[in-house]
């Protein structure tokens, strides 16, 4: 792979991973337009773990007290806490997008990967995520939610095995839907893409297994590197920043980003 592609494709996974406009409609685009060879699914697997250390270590404090609460009261009941109850609203968040994921894999990978679904659901959800940003009362954090909002929300998160949907914007939606405030609907879809690129990498991992294509460790290497950079600033500057900027120039981006793949490659 040559630089310039290891550099556009690692950038583009570390930042729309976390932004609420869609990694795979970029990652799928992003041959198309630049006339690319496919990156490969080493590659893919790369960009995935990037992402994944980011996220870890952006939220390793809590990612260390929710682990150790978590245990901790399964132990002893006595010493449940709100981080050990947010530990299994992760879990159940996390469980609609395994399920679909298994049912839905062979689809996804084929009849829906197409420029026409990826215009129609960037553009649907953008929608919802303005509806959800406009009536949402934002007023509750990541630790008011409840098993039934964490399985809303999970359901939202599903939605994202489409492309074009974009996982944090759809679990981003549940959560403003359900009146978290827009810092708390972030860092909860934030917490539970931890779990949910684990299985997405895990399958990825045990494709690349079964694959017979040498690896090219210096590309990936650099692949994951700056996955893991961008990914990283991402989440700070956007968490930083989304109570005052709100969800409406995101909309906007999934507008125009649906409206150029409708004009052009439909």
């Amino acid at each position: 792979m040559e630089l310039i592609q290891i550099f556009t494709l690692a950038a583009l996974q570390g930042l729309t991973e976390f932004l609420p406009i869609s990694s795979s409609a970029h990652l799928i685009l992003a041959p198309v337009v630049t006339d690319y060879a496919d990156q490969g699914l080493a590659f893919d697997v790369a960009v995935h773990v990037g992402t994944l250390a980011a996220v870890v270590g952006y939220f390793r404090h809590e990612v260390v007290s929710i682990s150790s609460d978590f245990f901790r009261a399964l132990l002893s009941p006595a010493a449940r806490s709100r981080e050990s109850r947010l530990g299994w609203m992760i879990i159940i968040a996390t469980l609609p997008v395994g399920v679909f994921g298994l049912l839905m894999k062979s689809l996804v990978e084929t009849d829906l990967r197409s420029p026409l679904v990826i215009a129609i659901t960037t553009i649907v959800f953008g929608i919802l995520l303005l509806v959800a940003d406009r009536i949402g009362k934002r007023q509750r954090d990541e630790y008011d939610i409840r098993w039934l909002d964490a399985l809303v929300i999970g359901l939202f998160q599903a939605l994202a095995i489409i492309p074009g949907t974009s996982r944090s914007g759809s679990s981003i939606t549940g959560g403003l839907f359900l009146g978290l405030s827009r810092r708390a609907a972030s860092r909860f879809s934030f917490l539970i893409s931890i779990p949910t690129i684990l299985l997405s990498g895990g399958l990825l991992t045990l494709d690349l297994m079964s694959s017979d294509t040498p690896a090219d460790w210096l590309s990936l290497g650099l692949g994951a590197g700056l996955a893991f950079i961008t990914a990283y600033l991402c989440i700070h500057y956007f968490l930083r920043f989304i109570e005052t900027i709100g969800m409406l120039p995101f909309v906007v981006y999934r507008f125009i980003l649906g409206g150029l793949i409708l004009l052009f490659l439909v």
